[in-house]
């Protein structure tokens, strides 16, 4: 069974911690209030993957948070932040006992928003204390699969500190899968140096990480409004965090559900970064999928009209968890992947790709290599749930955001004095970043307006 350590890095990443670990225990039928043993526990059987459970406990099934505790069974978490305000909901929280002391790696007061106070100062200063915590969760592992990053690019200590943790993972332990969810605060800068962090993380991320699934706030945000029928000026930013991060959970557990279910056709994470990454660097992968879960879907519906819903709402570009379209005219998909939980079967995926090629423009070489998977377990309160990834050229829009958004800053050289000042940091990582932005766009230009080699065939004389 394989099994992922989640790497929680900065507040933002330890926000969507706290509320990733609640909806993984809810997946495996395990409460955190104390129940008794009334029916057979379902899904158990690849517990392992997120959890640690010691070998002397021969039946892995669980009812409560307690008894996890009460078994010394543990999260596979490394929870790292340079303030100490919401890894200690872990140490105090309604989820205490469930997360080890030693891979909990915390300071104050913080990184400053800066991305080179946590890179080049508190990197270094912590990288010890960093890899006995990851040796210690991987010594744990028997069949160790990937590490699950989480943390933001705006701040300093989850774009610092977290693309650090990310190289050093690449560098000690180079075999194994990296996947990295990163948030980008586009929309909802509140920190003016901000486009900094975001550039200098995303050249790290783009040199060291398998397989980045990119998060957009203003996505998030419009996500929240639709679902509250509210519009996005009326969203109250404090109150909708829970939302968001609700949403970026449910990408993560769609995400690995084919690694730790059984399935008809079932897949691997290993699969996504075989099939989805055509090209070195060009592995960032839209996700998309049904967040207005409907009443009726909470019902036993198989009809497939309800299947069908699912699938046109993965592939809205109003559902992808960054702002683009992977349908657009203008765009073409270098990869896709369509992953289908619960009552689906080969026949309806069949039928999706049918009209996926039909609909969307591919390369050349593309159209007809579109991953499948089939997941037999559904999420929570749904019969029937369909994830799309796509690896999509509209991704240059992200890339051209942040360049412009860099650019303003500094081609004006403002702000920069507070990176210069950290010892080690080297101002050629700002022209760096700057290529390795304008680099991504220029690839995905490329591959936009290449066209395909007509070879004549060779004929005997």
């Amino acid at each position: 069974m394989s099994e992922f350590i989640v790497i929680q890095v900065g507040q933002c990443g330890n926000q969507i911690g706290s509320a990733l670990w609640p909806k993984i225990l809810q997946e495996y039928d395990v409460s955190l209030k104390p129940k008794p043993h009334n029916k057979p526990l379902s899904n158990q059987e690849s517990f392992s993957s997120f959890f640690n459970v010691p070998p002397t406990k021969t039946d892995n099934s669980y009812n409560s948070l307690q008894e996890l505790v009460n078994n010394k069974v543990k999260a596979r978490a490394v929870c790292i932040d340079m303030e100490d305000g919401v890894v200690a909901r872990f140490r105090n929280g309604v989820l205490k006992g469930l997360f080890e002391e030693r891979c909990m790696v915390t300071n104050y007061p913080g990184s400053g928003n800066n991305w080179a106070e946590g890179f080049c100062e508190h990197g270094p200063q912590y990288q010890e204390k960093i890899l006995k915590s990851l040796r210690h969760s991987i010594e744990r592992c028997d069949s160790l699969h990937g590490f699950l990053m989480l943390f933001s690019t705006g701040g300093g200590t989850g774009s610092g500190l977290g693309t650090f943790v990310l190289n050093i993972l690449s560098e000690f332990y180079p075999k194994i899968e990296r996947f990295v969810s990163c948030v980008y605060a586009t929309g909802t800068e509140d920190v003016i140096t901000s486009p900094y962090n975001n550039a200098l993380a995303t050249h790290q991320i783009l040199e060291n990480a398998t397989c980045v699934f990119p998060v957009e706030n203003r996505c998030l945000l419009e996500i929240v409004a639709r679902k509250h029928k509210n519009g996005i000026n009326e969203i109250n930013m404090f109150n909708a965090t829970d939302d968001m991060n609700s949403s970026i959970v449910d990408m993560l557990l769609h995400l690995t559900s084919g690694s730790r279910f059984s399935g008809t056709l079932n897949f691997d994470m290993n699969d996504i970064n075989t099939n989805m990454v055509p090209y070195p660097k060009m592995n960032f992968i839209s996700t998309g999928f049904n967040h207005l879960v409907k009443s009726s879907l909470i019902a036993k519906n198989k009809s497939k009209q309800l299947k069908e819903e699912m699938f046109l709402a993965s592939c809205n570009r109003q559902n992808q968890l960054i702002q683009i379209d992977p349908l657009s005219p203008k765009s073409l998909l270098l990869s896709s992947t369509l992953i289908g939980r619960g009552d689906y079967t080969i026949t309806d995926l069949q039928t999706y790709i049918d009209k996926l090629q039909s609909k969307a423009k591919f390369t050349a070489w593309s159209k007809k290599s579109i991953k499948v998977g089939l997941c037999n377990v559904p999420p929570n309160g749904q019969t029937v749930a369909l994830f799309s990834l796509f690896n999509t050229t509209a991704m240059y829009s992200l890339f051209e955001h942040l360049y412009k958004q860099y650019n303003s800053l500094y081609r004006k050289r403002a702000h920069i004095h507070h990176y210069t000042k950290i010892n080690n940091f080297d101002i050629d990582f700002f022209e760096e970043s700057k290529e390795s932005l304008q680099d991504m766009m220029q690839k995905y230009t490329e591959l936009e307006n290449q066209s395909p080699l007509n070879i004549p065939r060779l004929t005997p004389q």
